[in-house]
């Protein structure tokens, strides 16, 4: 039997910034939470990103300057920003089988991380699970791997 990890509702500030429609926006949110920065501020940054920043290719159209529509975490432009706030990537696969499940026990909860599940981003911070909705999937939600906090004075 796996440990869960605790819930709590956390929009990231995104109310408060005025946004009310329901989006695609778990990257920037996930941000936000973890990095205790204004959502408007991380929302902006990753519309940078997405929009004008990046340039247009076969497979990966412009998508306009949004974050609220999905955001590519595999670009390098995204790899940097993490990196300038700085977070590292942990790879939880080995080939192309999961070696971490959304949970307590597969899962560091003793620091600020970002797991990326199957297209969804949450912020996990102190072992809590704070997004806007819980997609643990009764902690058998395969996790891809995380974005970890490796500096606090960013």
């Amino acid at each position: 039997m796996t440990t869960s990890l605790q819930f709590e509702y956390d929009d990231g500030g995104r109310a408060l910034a005025g946004f009310d429609r329901v989006a695609g926006d778990c990257v920037a949110r996930s941000i936000a939470i973890a990095t205790g920065r204004p959502y408007r501020e991380v929302y902006d940054r990753l519309a940078e990103g997405n929009g004008a920043a990046r340039r247009k290719s076969k497979h990966h159209p412009v998508r306009g300057r949004t974050a609220g529509r999905g955001i590519e975490a595999d670009r390098k432009w995204f790899k940097d920003y993490m990196a300038e706030i700085g977070f590292e990537w942990v790879r939880t696969m080995r080939g192309n089988r999961f070696t971490a499940h959304l949970n307590a026990e597969e899962l560091p909860t003793d620091r600020t991380i970002i797991a990326r599940t199957h297209r969804h981003f949450s912020a996990i911070v102190d072992g809590v699970l704070r997004d806007a909705w819980n997609p643990g999937r009764n902690e058998t939600a395969c996790v891809y791997g995380y974005w970890q906090k490796i500096s606090e004075n960013k």
